[in-house]
């Protein structure tokens, strides 16, 4: 790895530190080099580049909005071995703890960045002598991302849909059915979604929903803080509804209350949150339960 880091970077100097980290899907390794110290991500799976180019894109764009810290992403490699490997910037990471708070109020504003975005556009397009050339962005008005992300080593179908249900429904839900259908042969659950699927435009009646910017697996294992504020990593980014993204926040150890209270100050919650929030849920359980088998099924039904 050293080897291909000198090429690939441009470096004349690298060295492997004792930091190391991973998780259930890839595994990672510092780097001292002469342009800096890296974090490379590194998976064997031959969709490991597609993983990484998304993780790279969603890094890249969540980066741009200057809302929340997240690694800078350097490059993405072909794997000596096989596989592909992930160049980011080193950060320093510890445990999310007093910054829990700042957190959600950054977090928020990540959600709030293409909405405002799209006031500011609007109201320079209603200012005569002004219009063009005043934002670097363009406002986005639909659904979706500009590439494959993946939420662990599963794809997304990212599509980009006027509507937030249908995409929603089309190309995060039904997928993980139809994986679930082929792995198992649970008819059960499919018809069990056939019958909330009826039900599911009731749950978003009134309601307005503008495309947020999602880091889109946000849960308490890819949050941390330095001695800056908190660090977002390990995106599987795409334009969504921000309620989205609270769901996972909640699974898997979750956060604390002043999280919540921060968010919540900037983006009050909507009438039928919380029967919003158990639909959100439904992707994360059928994707564990694609991912390391039928144990959370019961999740699933319940």
């Amino acid at each position: 790895m050293e080897a291909l880091l000198r090429r690939e970077l441009g470096c004349d100097f690298v060295r492997a530190t004792g930091h190391s980290g991973g998780g259930c899907i890839s595994q990672g390794q510092s780097y001292d080099t002469d342009r800096g110290r890296v974090f490379v991500k590194v998976n064997s799976k031959a969709e490991a580049r597609r993983m990484f180019e998304g993780e790279m894109a969603s890094l890249t764009a969540i980066l741009r909005t200057d809302t929340v810290r997240v690694p800078k992403p350097i490059k993405v490699l072909d794997a000596p071995g096989g596989g592909s490997a992930l160049v980011m910037e080193h950060v320093d990471m510890r445990a999310l703890d007093s910054h829990a708070a700042r957190l959600g109020t950054q977090l928020a504003d990540l959600h709030l960045e293409n909405k405002r975005l799209g006031e500011t556009l609007r109201k320079e397009a209603s200012t005569v002598g002004k219009g063009g050339g005043q934002v670097d962005r363009a406002f986005v008005d639909k659904f979706g991302f500009d590439v494959v992300t993946c939420c662990g080593y599963l794809p997304q179908v990212n599509d980009w849909q006027d509507d937030w249900v249908t995409f929603y429904a089309r190309q995060r839900i039904q997928p993980q059915m139809d994986m679930v259908e082929k792995g198992s042969g649970d008819r059960e659950a499919r018809e069990l979604w056939s019958a909330l699927q009826l039900k599911i435009p009731d749950l978003f009646r009134d309601l307005d929903i503008v495309p947020a910017l999602l880091h889109g697996d946000l849960w308490a294992g890819n949050v941390a803080e330095d001695s800056s504020g908190p660090v977002i990593f390990d995106p599987a980014s795409f334009y969504g509804h921000a309620e989205y993204e609270l769901a996972i926040a909640g699974m898997f150890g979750g956060f604390g209350r002043s999280f919540y209270s921060a968010y919540h100050g900037a983006i009050p919650k909507a009438p039928g949150f919380e029967a919003r929030l158990q639909l959100y849920q439904l992707f994360h359980y059928l994707n564990h339960w694609n991912h390391f088998g039928s144990g959370s099924d019961s999740d699933v039904r319940g």
